[in-house]
């Protein structure tokens, strides 16, 4: 980390942070969009035509569970990139024709079982209010009123370890449903400043997430998932059940896990501040973004979205393929106010899990602490 929550440095302006960035950074590219999405479907056809190959679907030996095992990590990596490629089209990032990126945007991410205008509509909140600790999206920080005595016996019972390893398989596993169903670590009260009356969730239209005027969009959304479950099950009625388990489930529960991972990671970090609405502002909040060191091929296959977090938060129409070239202008400009953390993925989940459990109060400069372990 370049910043520590000791150093107070003044913050620059937007429009000089966006200076520092080339230009054509900004411009965006149909051509180069669709060519990434071409790519990313070769590859996972390719994924998926080589356990047609070679991987049994009734075949229950060591190997081919094993193999199994191997095809639904890959297909999960490679469709990740997919996935952000929707997203991309949320933030009108894949084109400059707002009609061909939420078209696409709605045709990819209901195809992984994401209600896209709900998921924009919230996901634009997330980026106008990150950590926000009232109106943040996704991964809002307990308060350690509300966990510190629960988790104390939990951790008494089953050790730190044990603990941190519990968190990281209900985040990973039931985080990503959690959030969209029951508004799990979502915003704590309503665009109009009131808690939320009924618990909120993306599919119904009348959710408190929404204005009236998303009501019919968020409805489109509901209704092409309907859609695309019934084609589901009708390819499982055709093709067997296990084999679209297989094949599709598998690796959408992958998918799923990536999704919660890069975010959680992203802004969740015992030097980032959390700020309560007296202290907050939208640029301290950008800013409070962890670019992360990936596995290279996995950065590659996802387009560099956990590496180059930074810029998508200041600048989020600012096009995947331009991100890497854009931080390195960010990083000489931001000097310790760009935050990175080179700690392996796999450490430094383990490492969130284990120690950045709660903040203390909703208002003022926070910071993650754990519940300290009383032999």
């Amino acid at each position: 980390m370049c910043q520590s929550k000791d150093q107070v440095v003044q913050l620059p302006d937007i429009k000089d942070i966006r200076a520092c960035i080339p230009p054509h950074c900004f411009e965006r590219s149909l051509v180069k969009s669709f060519s990434l999405l071409v790519r990313d479907t070769i590859y996972a056809a390719l994924v998926g035509y080589a356990a047609y190959c070679f991987l049994p679907v009734y075949d229950q030996s060591v190997m081919s569970v094993l193999g199994w095992i191997i095809y639904t990590f890959v297909q999960g990596t490679v469709v990740t990139g997919i996935w952000v490629l929707g997203h991309e089209c949320g933030h009108q990032a894949f084109s400059d024709y707002g009609i061909i990126n939420d078209t696409m945007g709605l045709i990819l991410h209901t195809m992984l079982l994401v209600p896209y205008f709900s998921w924009k509509a919230t996901h634009a909140k997330h980026h106008a209010r990150v950590n926000h600790n009232l109106d943040g999206e996704s991964h809002v920080a307990n308060t350690r009123s509300g966990v510190e005595k629960s988790y104390r016996k939990v951790i008494e019972f089953i050790g730190e370890e044990g603990f941190a390893i519990v968190q990281l398989a209900v985040h990973l596993i039931f985080g990503w449903p959690a959030y969209l169903m029951f508004n799990s670590t979502g915003s704590r009260r309503r665009a109009d400043g009131k808690r939320y009356t009924t618990t909120p969730n993306h599919f119904n239209p009348y959710s408190e997430l929404f204005p009236e005027k998303l009501r019919f969009k968020v409805f489109i959304s509901s209704l092409s998932l309907v859609a695309w479950c019934c084609a589901l099950f009708a390819a499982g009625t055709t093709i067997g059940f296990r084999t679209v388990g297989l094949f599709y489930f598998a690796p959408y529960l992958v998918v799923n896990g990536y999704l919660v991972l890069i975010t959680w990671l992203q802004h969740t970090h015992l030097e980032v501040p959390q700020f309560g609405e007296d202290e907050w502002s939208w640029l301290k909040g950008a800013l409070s973004t962890v670019d992360r060191k990936y596995w290279a091929p996995v950065d590659y296959l996802q387009h560099y979205i956990g590496s180059t977090h930074v810029a998508h938060h200041l600048f989020p129409s600012l096009p995947c393929y331009h991100a890497r070239e854009a931080t390195k202008h960010l990083k000489e400009f931001l000097g310790p106010l760009y935050r990175y953390d080179s700690t392996p993925i796999t450490v430094a989940m383990f490492q969130t899990a284990r120690d950045c459990q709660f903040i203390d109060s909703v208002k003022g400069e926070q910071y993650f602490k754990k519940v300290k372990f009383v032999n």
